[in-house]
């Protein structure tokens, strides 16, 4: 082996060792609850919630 491939081969081995280091396991499974993100489409509006169906038996019926 000439020492030009001898020093390509040490990179190569550098750079497996590099390789491995970073790809060389599995990343933490994630759980099912962090993958979903639960927002409101809007923002609640307190006016829109103040009707009461049973008022009008108060107001008309007594």
């Amino acid at each position: 082996m000439s020492r030009e491939s001898v020093r390509a081969h040490e990179d190569d081995d550098v750079a497996a060792q590099a390789r491995h280091a970073r790809f060389g396991s599995l990343p933490e499974p994630v759980r099912v609850e962090d993958l979903v993100e639960e927002k409101p489409a809007v923002t609640p509006d307190p006016a829109r919630f103040t009707y009461n169906p049973d008022e009008w038996l108060v107001r008309y019926c007594a």
